[in-house]
């Protein structure tokens, strides 16, 4: 081979070595702090938790595939916790940020998150995991925007707007805790909040679209949404783009998030934005949309809609359907992975019930209330702990571990017995809800599965006397949080863990315990 020959291709392998670097994905980096803080957002000041001092936290904005690293800093007298809500941390539970996963943040410490938002793009949240400290804030939007390289399905909206919603109570997080420890379930909430308060404003210019990225963000109650006077295109669920359907108003669940478009097409006035509670007692929370050229209060448009049932509820949720042809994350359609043609691996059910136990209330899952254990399960798992858990346990309190295999594709069906409505989420996946009807399931309710455009998401609501079935690929190794989203009942035992394992160790499933994984009770001292 003659000299230069040599010469090319070592320029050529240091020219695709510099590509390569270039082109790595970015890299972001936070420092955030979290205290106590008083705010008012009922009127009188109480107690609440600040990220960087901000009442909710900052919005989190990154772009597909972005890199995250995250130094959170804990300046409260309790240990803290925050997850992220629908990122999947590929090949990372070690970033859940859940009890069963991470040792929280002792105070006056801090913890260093690393993680990447892979092949995602959408609407999402993060809260704290801890205690009942998602009862004083801490939470906020992680928007993941798409690179310019994927079109999305939509023209490119005027601005975007995050819209946190969610119930509120008047008592702080340490009575509410001490409520449900007492043996006693949360009492109704005291208000509804958008964006932490009880009233904003947006302004928007005539003629334009807007896309409002709203979130439930709140403990346990459904909401409907709304604006007076115009209509509003779904165009994202949850990391999916959906098939463009127009509504008057939204249900939004429990930990569920819908981003949708709004036109400004009506008279230049100021219009209403409400909330109100589902299912339960009657809240509204009020904002405002004012156009930049108003004239004045909206006419004709402050009646507010008929109450609306379960059923009309029921139907809205299955009009929402999968767009095949619109591109993820990655130039790839949406439904060139056919989920539908792939046999089901396995079925795991989920009953929920709220029963006393020692005469005080719990929830349970399949009749197990679940405790959580002094050492975190992926670390007792590492670290080969013994006695912290074991699989598929039985008894009324216990801590449940469903064990699974890697790239099982699982069904699940979650049944609820109960007359209020649930919510679901499962930890570091999403899942194609495919079925839905009153009653118990039976095995001919799998005759009527949507196996070909259902949406994939990460939360799921589970109607009264209703079921609710998903379908999942277990692509994603490592020890899982399948939880009601309600935040009271998983903090009295309404949860569980799905251990996804291979037993050939590799870290192109799973990466490897970081090295600065903080360490608490039998982890320790592993031996």
């Amino acid at each position: 081979m003659g000299s230069a020959t040599i010469l090319s291709l070592i320029w050529i392998v240091g020219f695709l070595s510099v590509a390569s670097v270039s082109a790595e994905d970015a890299y972001k980096y936070y420092t955030w702090t979290v205290t106590y803080g008083t705010a008012a957002p009922l009127g009188v000041p109480q107690q609440v938790i600040l990220i960087n001092g901000q009442f909710p936290g900052p919005n989190l904005d990154c772009v597909t595939n972005d890199n995250i690293i995250l130094n959170l800093i804990n300046k409260l007298d309790q240990p803290f916790l925050l997850t992220w809500n629908g990122i999947k941390q590929r090949k990372n539970s070690w970033q859940d940020g859940v009890l069963g996963t991470n040792c929280p943040i002792p105070p006056n410490s801090n913890y260093t998150y690393k993680f990447q938002a892979k092949d995602q793009i959408g609407s999402y949240t993060y809260f704290p995991s801890t205690l009942m400290h998602r009862a004083a804030g801490a939470f906020g939007a992680l928007n993941v925007y798409a690179r310019s390289v994927i079109p999305v399905p939509y023209a490119p909206p005027a601005a975007d707007f995050t819209l946190l919603i969610g119930d509120w109570y008047a008592a702080t997080h340490n009575v509410l805790q001490q409520t449900l420890d007492s043996g006693s379930p949360l009492p109704s909430p005291d208000a509804i909040l958008i964006n932490g308060r009880n009233a904003s404003t947006i302004t928007g210019d005539p003629g334009k679209t807007y896309m409002f990225r709203v979130s439930n963000v709140g403990l346990a109650t459904s909401f409907n949404w709304r604006i007076e006077g115009h209509q509003m295109k779904v165009v994202e669920i949850e990391g999916s783009h959906v098939i463009q359907n127009t509504y008057d108003s939204v249900d939004v669940h429990v930990g569920q998030t819908v981003t949708v478009l709004v036109s400004l097409d009506q008279p230049p006035r100021d219009y209403r934005i409400l909330a109100s509670t589902r299912f339960t007692l009657n809240l509204t929370a009020t904002a405002l949309l004012h156009y930049s050229n108003s004239e004045g209060p909206g006419v004709g448009s402050q009646q507010d809609l008929a109450p609306r049932g379960v059923e009309w509820s029921v139907q809205q949720a299955r009009s929402c359907r999968w767009n095949l042809t619109a591109n993820a994350a990655r130039p790839n359609p949406q439904g060139s992975f056919h989920y539908g043609q792939i046999n089901i691996s396995r079925s795991i059910f989920v009953v929920n019930s709220a029963p006393l136990i020692n005469g005080k209330q719990r929830y349970a899952v399949n009749g197990m209330s679940y405790v959580q254990p002094d050492t975190p399960l992926k670390l007792a798992d590492y670290l080969n702990i013994s006695g912290v858990f074991s699989l598929n346990a039985t008894g009324e309190l216990g801590t449940a571990v469903v064990g699974a295999a890697l790239h099982d594709f699982v069904e699940i069906v979650f049944e609820n017995e109960e007359e209020t409505i649930q919510t679901w989420h499962l930890d570091g996946y999403d899942f194609w809800v495919v079925g839905m009807g009153a009653g118990k399931w039976r095995e001919s309710s799998r005759e009527g599965y949507n196996l070909v455009d259902a949406v994939t998401r990460h939360t799921t609501q589970v109607y009264p006397r209703y079921w609710s079935a998903v379908l999942v690929s277990l692509d994603n190794q490592g020890m899982w949080n399948l939880r009601s989203a309600m935040w009271g009942r998983q903090y009295l035992g309404q949860q569980l863990y799905i251990r996804v394992y291979d037993p050939i160790k590799s870290l192109a499933n799973e990466y490897d315990m970081p090295a600065n994984a903080l360490l608490c009770a039998r982890a320790l001292h592993p031996l």
